[in-house]
């Protein structure tokens, strides 16, 4: 790894709190399509360990035994109880086999022999060789800033090892704080910076470093500092974005030739260049922006990389043109994709350029040769659905890792001097043998295919009876998530179909599918999430009085609206900060995020047309007095993204017409339940409460024995 983020789309993950009700948090080391927790290998359970140049060969495959954050002490066994739990059996039987522990990663880095990370309350950093040792120089107690529970989220260390950052934040809160720490034999907080979205470090012409960093308000990015330390501090703003519409974020090329200031919306973008040599000098900007291109930049041996959607068709494309010479009219066009292409992400090395892409709903690497233009398109495992990033300095790997929502990640590095993709052997999950992957399409209303990705367990009979797990998104060009969650291996484990709907809206096939399901066209979603469920019962999978749906922040409006429209089709709603009142919210200009969401809602207050477009579909507005699913809602009571006071007022109003139907129909009125959980975060995704609480329900509402699940999701989760 290396200090420097992976490529551009990643950094724009740092972008989150303004890509909208979307994200449930930020990873400034990551992009990708939704978040996804880096787990690495805690405990080897070998004799040797495994070199990564052996990793073809001789790394074990990854069991599923998930920790926390913090190392797990070995427990001693004369020290246990007769009266023992059921819980604490299946614990001890676990921790007791020969098997591998994962933990969960925050933020870690490699530079200068060292690796840079969160242990225990304190930012450290231990030799590269040592890194899974106890042998480690504490650089930095985080319990100094008085934060509930901190935790690391990003690190950047400086070009000579001089300085170390780190953005700090809570589980609680959005709110960050980025520190600088001397390095010397007595490390020391040199500065603090609250409300930092991203940062990067640059060296000037006389070796001083400077910092670079965006400034966070409501969470809104306008404003750009740099900063330097030591005997010649000083702090300054640097560039400041006067449309409101429009947010800043910092990527550091891979060879950290070049800091790009990227200013942009949903739909526009704009780069910047600073001189990585020179950071005093004025910046250049490579092309003005342009309503309706995006496009975002590396750079390798003088010249610039950009990936664009320019030009027709609407989708990204790879172009390149010369560093003194960006603007748009030089750009030649390099790599084009295939339709139905969603570029996932870009690495650059010296010789090869690799493009990681999902098409038609499977994943597929393409290296790029830079000196002959050759492209190798290699097609990756059918069970993979996402790939986690390796950031990585090796010129001659590209490692990776592949996951699905019920197989944690298994790693794969592409070897250029061999020309191949090596993945790691060992011992196979035991869920590839007893589960199994289906993709299938349901047809629209309008004739579109919408792809699904179906799991369930192998030597499941009469798949009719069994309950089914439906999950959708559709927002923001974003894909649905479909990292590992030990929640959804359990379900599976326990009988459970889980079905993945990539409806319009979402990014899976590309740019035009997502502007098929935004502003004047977001209906296509609903219909595309209704043909879905109609398929999946049609083809044998499930029935509608065992069928469930989830979904969270802006999958809400589809979740809603399907409710809403054919609550016959469901059984039980689980949704999480779900923005529910989009009418009421778009057209409250003084929300933080309200003018950067109106190309993807439209705008309410000045458009008529669109004010009555977002009525047709808006959760809130289409409440009536009819049968409902029952529904478990989950809000967080600060969340900034999408208020509280939106969510209570659906409840209600569903409450009302839910009570007035019964009370004609006589029946017994479904369950509704608001639980509102402390703390100004939009979604805890590890929250085990929340995990508990939401398969507790579910369970409750079909009917269903939970014993056998609950005692598998404490495999996996430490209460």
């Amino acid at each position: 790894m290396q200090q420097t983020t992976k490529f551009f789309l990643r950094a724009l993950k740092h972008s989150v709190p303004h890509l909208g009700k979307c994200m449930q948090k930020q990873n400034y080391c990551n992009f990708a399509n939704h978040y996804y927790n880096r787990i690495r290998l805690k405990k080897y359970h070998l004799q040797n360990k495994s070199k990564i140049s052996e990793l073809a060969r001789n790394v074990p495959s990854r069991s599923f035994s998930c920790k926390d954050l913090l190392p797990i002490k070995p427990e001693n066994e004369n020290s246990h109880s007769e009266s023992m739990d059921a819980f604490e059996k299946v614990r001890t039987k676990l921790e007791t086999q020969p098997q591998e522990e994962y933990e969960i990663i925050n933020a870690e880095i490699k530079h200068g022999g060292f690796v840079y990370y969160q242990e225990g309350c304190c930012l450290v950093r231990s030799k590269d060789e040592e890194a899974d040792s106890d042998n480690y120089e504490v650089l930095f107690n985080l319990e100094e800033l008085k934060l509930d529970q901190p935790f690391i989220d990003c690190i950047r260390v400086a070009p000579d090892e001089k300085y170390v950052a780190a953005k700090i934040r809570t589980e609680n809160s959005e709110t960050s704080t980025c520190i600088v720490v001397k390095l010397s034999d007595q490390p020391v907080m040199e500065a603090s910076f609250p409300n930092v979205s991203s940062f990067e470090w640059v060296k000037d012409e006389e070796d001083e470093d400077v910092l670079f960093y965006t400034f966070q308000r409501n969470l809104r990015c306008h404003d750009v500092y740099r900063a330097t330390f030591g005997d010649n501090k000083r702090n300054e703003r640097f560039y400041t974005e006067k449309d409101p519409s429009y947010f800043v974020f910092l990527y550091l090329t891979k060879d950290s030739r070049f800091l790009t200031l990227n200013i942009m919306n949903k739909m526009t973008s704009e780069v910047w260049l600073i001189d990585g040599l020179s950071p005093w000098d004025p910046p250049v900007l490579i092309q003005k922006r342009i309503h309706g291109v995006l496009y975002y930049v590396e750079h390798r041996d003088d010249e610039l990389y950009i990936l664009t959607n320019v030009g027709e068709p609407t989708e990204f494309k790879l172009m390149r043109t010369a560093a003194d010479a960006p603007a748009i009219m030089n750009w030649d066009l390099f790599f084009t994709m295939k339709r139905n292409t969603k570029v996932v992400d870009l690495d650059m090395f010296k010789d090869h350029c690799v493009l990681f892409l999902k098409h038609s709903n499977l994943l597929y690497v393409n290296v790029i040769g830079l000196a002959d233009d050759s492209v190798r398109s290699l097609k990756l495992p059918p069970w993979a659905c996402g790939f986690i990033m390796e950031t990585n300095s090796d010129p001659k790997n590209c490692p990776f890792q592949l996951c699905s929502p019920i197989r944690p990640p298994k790693y794969y590095t592409y070897k250029f001097a061999e020309g191949k993709l090596f993945e790691e052997t060992g011992h196979e999950d035991p869920i590839t043998k007893t589960s199994r992957v289906l993709r299938m399409e349901a047809k629209s209303k309008d004739g579109k295919l919408v792809p699904m990705t179906i799991f369930h367990k192998m030597d499941s009979e009469d798949l009719q009876k069994k309950p089914l797990l439906v999950h959708v998104y559709g927002a923001y060009g974003m894909d649905l998530k479909m990292n590992f969650r030990p929640e959804r291996r359990v379900l599976v484990d326990d009988g459970w179909i889980l079905a993945y709907c990539h409806v319009r809206g979402g990014g899976e096939l590309g740019l035009q599918w997502h502007a098929d399901g935004r502003l004047t066209k977001k209906l296509n979603g609903l219909a595309d999430l209704e043909a879905c469920i109609k398929t999946l019962h049609s083809q044998g999978f499930s029935q509608p009085s065992l069928t469930t749906l989830s979904a969270f922040s802006a999958g809400g409006v589809l979740a809603g609206a399907l409710c809403n429209a054919k609550p016959e089709l469901l059984r039980a709603v689980t949704l999480e900060a779900p923005f529910l009142d989009v009418l009421n919210t778009m057209m409250d200009t003084t929300l933080p995020l309200t003018l950067e969401e109106l190309e993807e809602w439209g705008n309410p207050s000045s458009d008529e047309k669109h004010k009555n477009y977002i009525k047709r579909y808006c959760p809130c507005q289409n409440i009536k007095p009819q049968h409902y699913p029952s529904i478990h809602i989950t809000a967080y009571e600060h969340d900034e993204r999408v208020p509280l006071k939106g969510i209570v007022n659906y409840t209600e109003k569903l409450q009302e017409a839910i009570a007035e139907h019964a009370k004609e129909a006589g029946y017994q009125p479904p369950n509704i339940i608001l639980d509102v959980q402390p703390g100004g975060n939009h979604v805890i995704e590890d929250s085990h409460k929340k995990i508990t609480a939401q398969m507790k329900f579910l369970y409750e509402e079909l009917g269903l024995d939970s014993t056998n699940a609950f005692e598998d999701l404490k495999k996996y989760l430490k209460f």
